[in-house]
Parts: structure tokens; sequence; C-alpha cells
């Protein structure tokens, strides 16, 4: 990612959510990027993150956000109404999603490029295309109004990706021991990435 962009820490159910956060705080920090937590505002203010990204069930039951000046907002959005109750929140912007069909939610209805960009003229804040992003399809969305791409999967290699699907499909303690390899092996490889520089 260049200078200035953001990453969202989503990782909501597992154990040692706190620790992959602090080393993620300090990935960002050293590679001047922005932190958002999402969906606890509690821990974005403990690791002093940038700000706090809303999961769409939040927007209908926001929590009570003690915003820090400075705090970058978000929220997820796959609808016109989650647009509207976005921007009534005060959130500085809405991923819109999923634009294309996209392995990490298989079978969700995308809403397609024309969509996409009806809903993006409608919405009262700044939208970023979410879900199935890549580089042949982000050229389909110029035009559309959006402010940005955000992506998980296009953003990893074959084989991250093909993991990561892996770990969505894993439950229980099996998935828990999964996601703890998968993140002591991306740590490796950021950290071998910067003795390269």
């Amino acid at each position: 990612l260049p200078p200035g962009g953001a990453v969202i820490l989503r990782h909501y159910d597992i154990a040692g959510r706190e620790d992959l956060g602090r080393a993620l705080m300090a990935l960002c920090r050293a590679r001047k990027l922005s932190l958002l937590v999402a969906g606890d505002w509690r821990l974005a203010w403990k690791l002093e993150a940038h700000g706090v990204h809303l999961p769409e069930w939040q927007t209908a039951r926001p929590p009570v956000l003690p915003r820090k000046p400075g705090w970058l907002v978000t929220a997820a959005a796959h609808s016109r109404p989650a647009l509207l109750r976005a921007a009534s929140l005060g959130a500085h912007a809405a991923l819109l999603s999923p634009v294309f069909p996209t392995a990490s939610h298989p079978g969700a209805h995308a809403l397609g490029p024309v969509r996409f960009a009806n809903l993006v003229r409608q919405a009262r804040l700044p939208v970023y295309a979410l879900g199935g992003i890549s580089g042949r399809t982000a050229t389909r969305l110029c035009g559309s109004g959006a402010c940005g791409i955000a992506a998980l999967g296009a953003l990893a290699d074959h084989d991250q990706r093909r993991e990561l699907q892996t770990h969505r499909r894993r439950g229980g303690q099996e998935g828990r021991r999964h996601r703890k390899r998968l993140r002591a092996r991306l740590h490796r490889q950021a950290a071998a990435r910067r003795k390269r520089r």
C-alpha cells in the first residue's frame, strides 16, 4: 500500500486481537499508513489507532463513539439505506460492497458497476468500492464517482488468497491454530521485506 493508505483490522473473533492490533499498528506507523479498528472503538483507542470502521450492523445500532480529534470513521454498506445511515452518523466514508463477485463472500449478490455508480451518486458521503476488486475490475469503475478502492484478496499473492479462503471456511480450534500460523507467516514476510529495504 502507498503511504497515506489505510488498513482495517477486521478479525473480530480471534484470540489475541489486541496483540495482532499492536503488531499491525507498528507496521502501519513504519509504512505511514492509517489503522482503523473494525467494530471496537475501545480497542482503537487503546491501540492509538487512527479511527474505527463500523460494520453495517453497527450503523443500525451505533455505539457511542467518543471521537478523538482527527479520528477517521468509516462504515460498511451493502445498500442505499446503509449508505444513508452511515452519512447520518457522520461517517467520513463508506465501503460499499460487494461490487463484483468475490471469493471472500462466495454466493453474495454483486452490485455490478452500474448499480454501484448509481448508489455512489445518491450517497451523501465519499464511497470506496469493495468486493472483487482487482486491476482489471477497478478500471470498470472509472467514472463511477467512487473516491477510491478497497481490497482484501487483491493485496495477497495467490497462495495467501487460497489460505485466506480456507481460513474463512474453518472454525473452532483448528481455525484458530490456522489463523495464528497465517498471522505469524505474514508477520515474518513483512519483517523480511523491511530488511530488504
